[in-house]
Parts: structure tokens; sequence; C-alpha cells
């Protein structure tokens, strides 16, 4: 099975923090640790088949989204983790750094799906914790388990049904590069809103994994791939040809730079056009969020969509968005000399016919 571990490394106690320079460099020995890296050991010697590594920097480390096909879930976050350890261990500039945490996050429309889609005596639990803990436990008949060898039944799961609301509200201050203000409403609101957000943040990244992986998968474009995507297939459709791996990967690490700079204080103005997208995509991710707990209202919608207002920042520098769309070979090309893209997707303006990318992003 694939899974997507997300993983957060840390600088040394007492380290400075990391400048854009030093965040790059550490990007790129990371990257170059993993490029020879095709599979890692898990518990008990599994193996495990590394596919896919997204890495962005923040002034305090790394994080890293690592799709893997595993036996299990602990499995994938237990040889995620030691393999991104001695990747750090065996770089001369990185041995003081560690792994924080190695951990496959759920999805929050997966779990809309699963329970929707069940009814009865066997739906799966309302409670995620639950329903993960579930996934990952032995199957029954297994020595120890359930008395059927002589070993002791395990009891059931008992877990306290975490308050949603309370999870997200927790989640605000990581917004850190905007003041509550931007939302337009009350204290309470804005929290809502910021820590739907990051929450948000978390969720899309995992799930635009995902995408890149169906497409590495199957070699095809998002096309040939409808109906199989999380989000990749929501962009502008007449350019679904062209949305290929190498473009997934691109657009991939543009959501993580962008998000990295919502949460780290560094962000000032969006970057290109796929920053743009990148913002549609977590507003709504935020929406879906807030209204599977039933949190979402017309106030926090409002102040969600004050937000998006916020930061797109027109007009862009150098762009007549009235009289010169940017054509689909654009969308990485930053705005300006000022603006940030990520060195990895940034290109310069090809030789395309202008877009519709405002009428078919909804101007987004």
């Amino acid at each position: 099975m694939t899974y997507v571990v997300t993983v957060e490394t840390c600088i040394p106690d007492g380290a400075p923090d990391l400048d854009e320079l030093g965040r790059v460099g550490a990007v790129v020995l990371l990257e170059r640790g993993f490029g020879s890296v095709a599979g890692a050991e898990g518990p008990d010697g599994v193996e495990v088949d590394v596919f896919d590594v997204a890495i962005a920097g923040h002034p305090r480390g790394l994080l890293l989204t690592v799709s893997v096909a595993a036996p299990s879930l602990e499995a994938a976050e237990d040889a995620v983790g030691a393999v991104t350890q001695e990747i750090l261990d065996r770089t001369d500039q990185l041995t003081a750094w560690v792994v924080v945490s190695s951990e496959v996050r759920l999805h929050t429309d997966r779990a809309r799906e699963s329970l929707e889609a069940a009814d009865g005596p066997d739906a799966p639990p309302s409670d995620p914790a639950v329903r993960r803990a579930r996934h990952t436990a032995p199957p029954a008949g297994t020595p120890g388990t359930d008395g059927a060898d002589g070993g002791a039944a395990l009891p059931d799961v008992v877990e306290e049904t975490p308050d949603p609301e309370a999870e997200i509200l927790a989640m605000a201050p990581a917004l850190r590069s905007f003041d509550p203000a931007v939302f337009g409403t009350g204290p309470d609101t804005a929290r809502l809103a910021a820590g739907a957000l990051v929450h948000a943040a978390e969720v899309l990244i995992d799930e635009l994994c995902d995408d890149v992986q169906a497409l590495a998968e199957e070699d095809t474009d998002v096309a040939a791939c409808e109906g199989h995507l999380w989000h990749l297939d929501r962009l502008p459709a007449r350019h679904a040809d062209r949305y290929d791996e190498l473009f997934a990967r691109r657009f991939l690490v543009t959501a993580v730079a962008l998000t990295t700079r919502f949460t780290d204080g560094s962000f000032r103005r969006l970057g290109c056009l796929a920053d743009e997208l990148v913002l549609r995509f977590l507003v709504e991710q935020a929406h879906v969020a807030l209204d599977l707990y039933d949190l979402l209202d017309e106030e926090v919608a409002a102040a969600l969509e004050r937000f998006r207002v916020h930061v797109l920042d027109r007009p862009h520098q150098g762009t007549d968005e009235d009289t010169a769309p940017l054509g689909f070979g654009s969308w990485f090309t930053p705005f300006g000399a000022d603006r940030y893209v990520h060195p990895y997707a940034a290109d310069s303006a090809l030789d395309e016919p202008a877009g519709e990318y405002r009428e078919e992003a909804g101007g987004a």
C-alpha cells in the first residue's frame, strides 16, 4: 500500500534560525541524500520502497513529504524516519540535526467518504484516531490478540473523542505571517479561520503527494487520469494533457514553499500564477475541513474570503492582467525580481500562446 509520510526535522537547540540561503542549501543536501535511496528498512527488516520526496525549508529545519510503498502504516513511518535520520547523520553539514516526527497524517476528505459510504453496526468510528488504531491493529487470529492461540485478548480501543474545534483553534498561532486583522472579523472567528488554513495546508500537501504518485505510477497526465486525483484535475481543463508528473512535482513544491512562508513568518507576496492556484485550493480545503466538523458558517466563510483577497495582492508587478494574461508556460515564472518561487519549480517565460488562466481558474 502507498503511504505519504510527513517528516519534520530540526536544527540543534540553540542554533540560530536558518536564513533563506541556509534553507535552500539544506534542502539541496537532503535531496541529494534521498537521490541515492531507493528503499528503506522498517520494523523487523520489512522492506519499504521510496517513490517520491518533496522537501521545504523553514527557519528551524526541514519538512519532508515522502511517498512510499509499505506493508503497514507503522512500517512506513518507522522506515522513513530512520532513513531520514541516517541521511542527516552522514551529511557533514546536517549531522547535528534530528528527526522530530515521522507520521502518516489522515486525509479529511477520505475520512468523510468512508463515513458517508458506510452504514449500520459495522460503520467505521467517527473519531479519526480510533479509526487509525483500528486499521493498524494486528488482524484477528494473530497470536496474542484474541486468545485463540493462548494469548490474552487485547482490550477494545477506548479513546476520548477529541474536540475538532479546539484542535483547529490550537493550530491558529502557526499562521505566523498574518495578523488576525486580515480576516476582518472577531478574534474567535479569526482564530478558527487561521487554524483551518493551517490544517488545510497539511491535508493539501498530503493529497498533492498522492496526485504526484498517481501520475508517476500510471506514467500519464491529468487528462488520462481524470477522476483518480485529489486536486490536479481541478486545474484549468484545456491544459490537462500537459499536467504530467514533472508538472505535478513542481506544483507540489510550490504548495510546500507557499504554505511554509505562510507559517514561518516570511511571506510577503505571491510569487507566481501557480501560487494563486495553490491559494485557491488551500482556502477551498479549509472550507471542507470546517464543513466536515459543522464549523463553517457565513462569518468564517467571509473571513476566509477576506484572507484570500488580501493575499492575492493585485495588480502583479509587470503584468497588465486585463490585457496580457500569462500563458500556461508562465505559471511558474516569478511576477518580478522581488518575488519568490522555489528554485525547483521556477522557470522563465516560455514561448507559449497567452492562455486564459484567469477565465478558467475563476480569477483565483
